[in-house]
């Protein structure tokens, strides 16, 4: 009968590092201190380590997902396309969110070594500098949906066309004869946030319509920021007649301020929002929204990991779907 291999984990709890650490001095990196590797491999000797063969690692069947949060439909999008699609590849997700802190810390990856991974999904996150460099030891291959503005280019990406939704929702407001027109957005640093601005700011230049700074708002996706961001545009002296939400939540935002301030939408305020989650259509009125393809986004970025997994050779791919506008009741012509 054959003896059982041992494994990584019981070499760094014999040697007393992380699994990170002995997958450092596996791979041979030089950020390891020299008599952390003598120890590291003397235990390898005395515990008998054989080393896997150049075939590569059989898949686990295990994908990782680090999400920003599970509070948002746009999250329960997100995993229900990868969910679906590695469910067809005979895998299962492994949720875990960042609390919009940085993905990884030293916990986490022991335990993503320890049990091993097929890859990891990193949602509109980025991962900390040292987490960058154990899972690049680590050998676990990563994809980033709806990347971080500076993420590593080492990385296959996937997202959205962001710049042509912003543009076709402001082309629609135009088209109602609005030009007070606000544009609220997520963190500046994200560049689906800075891509759905410029998209607005062009949709201005063409019409011929100065873009006003004031009426430029940048915070988080999310329902309270919208609120904030409408509360601190309608307050200008010349309030817009017209707000693009950079998120369908930010744009429920605005919908709670235009009720206290007793503004009609969309007969005193046009909204668009973006994303198209399954609540928009159901908002009074409901939402003129950009829609994105979520669940086809994640699903991507499932079949780009299995892709990298298999060896398949080139750079990393970078994958961008396109963004289309649902008119809906939020919308309608500018008040005379």
């Amino acid at each position: 009968m054959p003896s059982r291999r041992v494994t990584i984990a019981e070499i760094a709890a014999s040697a007393g590092v992380s699994v990170p650490t002995v997958s450092k001095v596996l791979n041979g990196r030089a950020d390891v201190s020299e008599t952390t590797r003598r120890r590291v491999q003397q235990v390898m000797i005395d515990r008998g380590y054989q080393r896997r063969t150049s075939g590569g690692q059989r898949p686990v069947g295990l994908i990782d997902m680090a999400v920003p949060g599970l509070d948002s439909p746009w999250v329960v999008d997100v995993l229900r396309g990868a969910e679906a699609e590695a469910r067809k590849a005979g895998s299962q997700i492994v949720v875990t969110s960042t609390e919009r802190a940085p993905a990884g810390d030293r916990w986490w990856l022991d335990r993503l070594a320890t049990r091993r991974s097929d890859g990891l999904v990193l949602v509109v996150s980025e991962a900390a500098p040292e987490t960058v460099e154990q899972l690049a030891a680590l050998r676990t291959p990563v994809v980033l949906l709806d990347p971080v503005g500076g993420s590593d280019p080492s990385y296959a990406t996937v997202g959205a066309t962001n710049w042509a939704g912003g543009l076709s929702a402001v082309e629609h407001l135009v088209s109602l004869g609005h030009r007070r027109i606000a544009a609220l957005s997520g963190h500046p640093r994200l560049a689906c946030s800075q891509e759905r601005v410029e998209g607005y700011r062009a949709g201005l230049g063409r019409a011929g319509i100065p873009v006003d700074e004031r009426l430029v708002h940048f915070s988080d996706f999310r329902t309270g920021a919208g609120q904030a961001g409408a509360r601190a545009v309608l307050d200008q002296p010349d309030p817009p007649t017209a707000i693009f939400a950079g998120s369908d939540m930010q744009a429920f935002g605005v919908y709670k301020e235009a009720a206290a301030r007793g503004l009609r939408i969309p007969e005193d305020l046009s909204v668009v929002g973006f994303d198209d989650i399954a609540f928009s259509e159901l908002t009074t009125p409901p939402l003129t929204t950009v829609r994105q393809p979520l669940a086809r986004m994640a699903a991507e970025a499932v079949r780009l990991l299995l892709d990298a997994g298999d060896g398949m050779p080139g750079p990393p791919r970078r994958v961008e779907l396109a963004t289309h506008l649902v008119v809906r009741g939020s919308t309608g012509p500018v008040a005379r």
